[in-house]
């Protein structure tokens, strides 16, 4: 059975999720944060230290604002599809317990040749309030689902500045990272079990692609906002190659530049490639957009910094990165 393309443009029901000061602590803890220095991110790793209030990382959001997207896209191996993109918008900081209303809508299935790449947006609100959370985009690659002669998509303009990084942060991970992720939600078996891992091609379990995407996110947050969730606006970027578990992972950051306007920054982000922790690099444009970067400059005179993630052997395994962030 092909993919579904009715479901494009076509609003799933409204999914509710809750989650509590728990989830908030076993997330960040998936995501890498106290690891090498248990007392650095207390504000995130616990809920009853003296003196520290609780606070929620950013990229908690991706997870909150998951929902079915309608009926079921078709019939694939689940072994062949891999995290290619994600974006995300915070209306405004999360708090430490709530519950969430989420609309999914696909927005578009684009022909790859090898294989399809699904986008579908998120519009998440307070479930009580009907205040607006967070606004996410993501796409999935889905390989031996391409050559129904559709459209490919467009990418978005993004150059790597032509300059050294103003900052580079390198984060470790766990040899076991995967195994406490998965206990936030995402219990793909690519990402523990060797048999399914083999199936899609790979000689061992790998990473999650949002698991990178947070370690990532966490360096964001400490080197541009301070360790201020509230100073953080938005995020996008676009998975290229899988990281295992282990791995150290090193986030080069480039804060504005006026001589890097004039569109090199690109409008919309996060161009897209068919692997999130996944496999291998597509051309996969039409994918998640994300902060508007045009000049350096966002809304409200928000800076928008590009980043790239690579392992600790040079692969590029986040790229397109784009942060949008707000000034002390």
């Amino acid at each position: 059975m092909a993919l579904d393309h009715s479901l494009v443009g076509e609003p799933g029901e409204p999914h509710e999720r809750s989650w509590t000061s728990k989830d908030a602590l076993l997330y960040a803890v998936g995501v890498g944060a106290g690891l090498g220095d248990p007392l650095s991110e207390l504000e995130f790793t616990t809920e009853n230290s003296e003196g520290i209030t609780q606070r929620v990382l950013p990229t908690f959001g991706v997870l909150i604002s998951q929902a079915p997207a309608g009926r079921k896209l078709g019939d694939f191996d689940r072994a062949l599809l891999v995290h290619a993109e994600q974006a995300f918008e915070l209306h405004r900081p999360l708090p430490v317990e709530g519950r969430a209303r989420t609309v999914a809508t696909v927005r578009g299935i684009y022909d790859k040749g090898s294989g399809a790449l699904v986008v579908t947006e998120y519009q998440a609100v307070d479930a009580a309030t009907g205040e607006p959370l967070v606004t996410a985009r993501s796409g999935l690659f889905i390989r031996g689902e391409g050559g129904f002669g559709g459209d490919r998509g467009s990418s978005e303009p993004w150059q790597r500045p032509q300059r050294p990084a103003d900052h580079q942060v390198t984060l470790a991970t766990r040899p076991e990272q995967a195994l406490v992720y998965r206990l936030s939600g995402d219990r793909n078996p690519l990402h523990a079990d060797p048999k399914f891992a083999a199936r899609g091609g790979f000689a061992r379990p790998i990473l999650h692609g949002l698991c990178t995407y947070g370690v990532t996110g966490r360096a964001l947050l400490h080197t541009l906002c301070g360790s201020d969730p509230a100073r953080f606006a938005s995020m996008s970027g676009r998975f290229t190659h899988p990281v295992l578990p282990g791995e150290s992972l090193t986030i080069s950051i480039w804060l504005p530049d006026a001589a890097d306007a004039g569109g090199a920054d690109g409008a919309g982000g996060a161009g897209s490639q068919d692997s999130g922790g996944g496999a291998g690099s597509q051309d996969s444009g039409g994918g998640a957009g994300g902060p508007d970067a045009a000049g350096g400059a966002g809304p409200d005179g928000d800076r928008i910094a590009r980043f790239q993630t690579s392992t600790q052997n040079g692969t590029t395994v986040i790229d397109r990165g784009l942060m949008r962030f707000r000034a002390p």
